[in-house]
């Protein structure tokens, strides 16, 4: 099983949360049953049969050299070398996730590569454990079976409970991705407080979740913003620097100036800024390379339903 049927841009909102606050360490499997580089692929057959296993990680003092998978063994099965060493026929050519990475890159994984496990390493690149898509199916079934019950628990605000302005403003730090999605889940969380409707909760998640890991990626830091009125919601993130050579380019999916290591942890796939813009219903870009204006200011605007409008929609609703 490798495909899981989830999306950032239009599945329910308690799984967007999960997704965006769970990090790979809550969700791999710390138990990885390892072989060395002379095991002979005979006995990794039998130890992945014993376990219900289908890849093993060729690794030795925590350190990652390969991965043995069953269509490997089932080569070596018909090329007559079963009895061979691993690391003649393991694949060295590694993709790989770190442990402080959000579940939501790792879903981009299974999405982007046709593979069924990945090895993780930790900051120090030593291996301590191994994902498949069925570990996050099931950590997310256990909690959005806990969120449901907390839900339950409380009482939700009424929509007149918080009204008026308000206003909210974070500071992001440059590659910090132990902290990242921290400002957007807390801007949730007030919206939820004010009786927000669930749709533009969800548009208005993505939008902050989209700039904040923007900042985090490809600047060298700053703010992200959040001001609410009766008729709209307003998320701004600003920067000192290095600012984009060509806005409309970088509004382009798929276009990205992350290095080779960012994007080796599952970071700049050059769909934030785009993602960003689909679901607002304004949303500016403005960037400058040097002088004293150095650097990036990004507003997406999400328009509120006018409470006549609400009203109407509940009259019509019962006819």
């Amino acid at each position: 099983m490798r495909a899981i049927p989830i999306n950032t841009y239009d599945s329910p909102t308690v799984i967007l949360e999960l997704i965006y606050r769970l990090k790979v360490k809550d969700v791999m499997c710390k138990e990885v049953t390892t072989a060395g580089r002379n095991t002979p692929l005979r006995e990794i057959q039998q130890t992945m049969r014993r376990r219900g296993i289908t890849g093993m990680p060729i690794a030795e003092s925590g350190r990652l050299f390969g991965i043995v998978s069953m269509d490997d063994i089932i080569r070596a099965l018909e090329g007559g070398y079963i009895d061979e060493a691993a690391e003649m026929h393991m694949s060295r050519k590694l993709i790989f996730l770190e442990e402080d990475m959000p579940v939501s890159f790792a879903i981009s994984y299974f999405e982007k590569y046709s593979y069924h496990r990945f090895p993780i390493l930790d900051k120090t690149n030593k291996l301590v454990g191994i994902i498949t898509s069925r570990d996050i199916i099931t950590r997310l079934l256990v909690e959005i079976n806990k969120e449901m019950e907390r839900i339950e628990r409380i009482s939700i605000p009424s929509p007149d409970a918080l009204q008026g302005k308000a206003s909210m403003e974070f500071r992001v730090i440059r590659n910090d991705f132990e902290n990242a999605g921290h400002a957007s889940t807390e801007i949730k969380k007030l919206l939820k407080q004010r009786g927000t409707d669930v749709k533009i909760i969800r548009r208005v998640s993505i939008a902050a979740y989209e700039l904040e890991m923007n900042l985090v990626v490809h600047s060298d830091g700053g703010t992200i913003s959040i001001e609410i009125d009766e008729q709209k919601i307003v998320i701004v993130s600003r920067d000192g620097g290095p600012g984009i050579q060509d806005v409309e380019l970088a509004l382009k999916e798929g276009w990205t100036t992350a290095n080779e290591w960012i994007r080796s942890l599952g970071f700049g796939a050059g769909m934030g800024l785009p993602n960003c813009r689909r679901v607002a219903d304004q949303f500016t870009l403005v960037s400058h390379t040097d002088g004293a204006e150095r650097g990036t200011v990004a507003r997406a605007e999400i328009l509120l339903p006018h409470k006549e409008e609400e009203k109407e929609g509940v009259r019509h609703e019962n006819g």
